[in-house]
């Protein structure tokens, strides 16, 4: 296995800049996604550390080598596409090992490759067939053993599970981070699925207009966003956003929500700040602090996501357990402050609320 440093790198296609002086470390090992929506640059980035896209500056090293005018064949990746690109006439076996053939590896070793990544991947009773007999699933699975039988130091994977129903998608991601368990290989990882990144990544690189928002833990990126677009980006259901102001101390006022921040979190008199909150730190309580109407009940099956019209404003929560809920009851809330997030409205950046207060009030 092999790090990837990339420092300053710059793409550009057609004229357009699509990635300027971005920096990136990947560390051996870990399991690094790319995350960020349609157009942000993050396939682009993937297809150059690949060396299949040029880049127009900045270097690319990989196992501290600088590839950065390496042909693809001599940078030791391996690559799983989004389309599954298998030789139609070709049995299952004869496309795994295509490439390992190409390069005159010798028969026993190209065996012994087939047979390892077969076996890690369920396919060892379909070798002998041909892609159109197989499902969705085992397609992408063969896609998958084609690239690790190259025993590559880095693995490149362009949203390889996009073209998979929801199920498939679940059964391939679990198998997707199992392999990663039993091969330690570096592995860097392309989509716009917010779920894929959660519970695949070791770090997550958040992308938008081919700069790189943040890289952290799924824990890090998701509990303490670097700034609104990370926030707003990561959940399902989105972070609730309030508008308001902070006191000198410390309070948060958003129409006529007030909550205790801490003292900290103002710099002076009626700074602009937007709350986020997330649904899950938005707490249904007899004795809640705070009233709201119940507008919309989303079954979800394990939970059910509620959206309350509070002062104007519409927050979602989320309610485990069985208690009756429908539109237009009204009912008392109380926020986790611990665990929400202040964000500059400017800027777009996050203030640091650390040791914040978890008092609440209600103004109506």
């Amino acid at each position: 296995m092999s790090n990837v440093s990339l420092k300053k790198l710059d793409i550009s296609l057609g004229g357009n800049a699509i990635i300027r002086g971005l920096d990136l470390e990947v560390e051996e090992g870990e399991f690094l996604v790319l995350l960020g929506p349609s157009g942000c640059g993050k396939s682009t980035l993937l297809h150059s550390i690949a060396g299949l896209t040029e880049a127009s500056g900045g270097t690319i090293e990989i196992g501290g080598k600088d590839m950065s005018r390496s042909d693809p064949s001599e940078r030791g990746i391996g690559m799983v596409f989004q389309s599954y690109a298998l030789y139609p006439t070709m049995t299952v076996e004869k496309n795994m090992s295509f490439g390992l053939r190409i390069a005159g590896v010798a028969k026993a070793e190209i065996r012994r490759r087939v047979d390892r990544a077969a076996a890690m991947l369920h396919l060892g009773d379909l070798l002998g067939r041909k892609p159109a007999a197989l499902s969705g699933g085992q397609r992408q699975r063969v896609a998958i053993g084609r690239a690790l039988v190259r025993e590559a130091g880095v693995y490149l994977f362009d949203e390889p599970l996009s073209n998979l129903d929801a199920k498939l998608r679940t059964d391939l991601r679990r198998e997707l981070k199992l392999l990663h368990q039993q091969l330690g290989a570096t592995m860097i990882y392309v989509t716009h699925d917010q779920v894929e990144a959660m519970t695949l990544a070791s770090r997550i690189a958040v992308m938008r207009a081919g700069h790189i928002q943040q890289v952290g833990t799924p824990g890090e990126v998701y509990e303490r966003p670097a700034n609104l677009f990370v926030a707003g980006f990561l959940g399902a259901p989105a972070m609730n956003f309030i508008e308001g102001e902070v006191d000198a101390t410390g309070t948060f006022a958003g129409g006529s929500l007030r909550l205790a921040m801490g003292e900290h979190a103002g710099t002076g008199d009626g700074r602009k700040a937007v709350l986020g909150v997330r649904p899950e730190h938005i707490s249904l309580v007899p004795a809640g602090p705070i009233q709201g109407r119940v507008t919309l009940v989303e079954p979800m099956g394990s939970h059910r996501v509620v959206w309350l019209d509070c002062a104007g404003k519409q927050l979602s929560c989320i309610v485990q357990g069985s208690r009756p809920i429908a539109p237009d009851d009204m009912v008392a809330f109380e926020i986790d402050v611990q665990r929400a997030s202040l964000f500059d409205p400017d800027s777009g950046s996050r203030f640091d609320l650390a040791g914040a207060s978890s008092m609440l009030a209600m103004t109506l």
